[in-house]
């Protein structure tokens, strides 16, 4: 899927996105949050769209790049994940400026929640699927904030410990091998278009600075509080072999961590589907089938 980048500008930074539309009928649109990872971006979605756009045409979907990432301004800053939710926010209310139904992906619905809780428009989100969140314990826990600065200080913000080691993840092998090992249920999928995506999407080692914000994990709190606060209708999607990105010594089933979050979030419900933890890439026909049941309800 070629589509050209469109840009606006937020605190003086260019930010792009993408633009499907099949048909206007439909003023809310879906608004997508892709992962944080070597080389990702918002072409992480292009199966998806692709599906989408064969199944239901009425639904205008906006595919950003978060800021540091893909065809995005690359500033050389620490990332959290408010930085990013004020990115959409202003996304939202000032691009879209229409009723939008969000999707996320994996370890960035902290973004989500900051987003929806800081939105100044907050009757502009109408919805939110979530697609593989994160394990239980990544999202109750608080990391402390002089743990997460050290990380970031003594190995990621470090000039050459930093950009050798990213110099190092960026690489085939490794990018196949934590593929493999780490997001998906089968390892065909994991095939040259997803290898070559990630290989192009990290050649500019500023997109180190992204991910190493993600690593330290600036994001790691107890966001339960604010999870209760969510009001929109929600859809959590889980696979059936999802499973902990890192060290995480107790074992989630998919039902446990599908419980978790029905029961935290209050107008929610759930479902799982076949695939691991990059369920959109992986598992398209299963995802947006259960997505596009899901917006049409809204």
């Amino acid at each position: 899927m070629n589509k050209q980048s469109l840009f606006y500008t937020w605190k003086n930074y260019r930010c792009a996105y993408e633009f499907h539309e099949e048909s206007s009928e439909e003023k809310v649109a879906l608004l997508l949050i892709h992962p944080i990872g070597v080389g990702l971006s918002c072409q992480f979605w292009h199966p998806f769209i692709k599906t989408w756009l064969k199944a239901e045409k009425k639904y205008p979907i906006y595919n950003p790049d978060l800021l540091g990432c893909g065809d995005s301004d690359l500033p050389v800053v620490a990332y959290f994940p408010r930085d990013w939710a004020d990115q959409l926010n202003y996304f939202i209310t000032n691009i879209i400026q229409n009723p939008v139904i969000i999707i996320c992906q994996g370890g960035l619905f902290p973004i989500a929640i900051d987003l929806i809780n800081n939105c100044s428009k907050p009757e502009l989100i109408k919805g939110l699927i979530l697609a593989s969140p994160p394990t239980i314990k990544y999202i109750t826990e608080d990391k402390p904030y002089w743990q997460q600065k050290l990380s970031w200080n003594l190995f990621f913000d470090f000039p050459l410990i930093g950009s050798n080691f990213y110099k190092y993840a960026r690489r085939r092998q490794f990018l196949e091998d934590f593929s493999i090992r780490q997001l998906f249920a089968n390892s065909k999928s994991v095939d040259e278009t997803w290898l070559k995506t990630l290989e192009k999407g990290a050649e500019n080692l500023k997109t180190r600075y992204a991910v190493y914000s993600f690593l330290a994990g600036f994001w790691r709190q107890d966001y339960r509080e604010r999870m209760s606060k969510i009001k929109q209708k929600t859809l959590i999607v889980m696979g059936d072999q999802t499973s902990s990105v890192g060290k995480n010594k107790k074992r989630e089933t998919p039902e446990e961590r599908l419980n978790f979050y029905l029961n935290q979030i209050t107008n929610s419900e759930g479902v799982i589907i076949p695939g691991r933890n990059v369920l959109p890439y992986e598992s398209p026909l299963e995802f947006v089938s259960v997505s596009i049941n899901f917006v049409n309800k809204i």
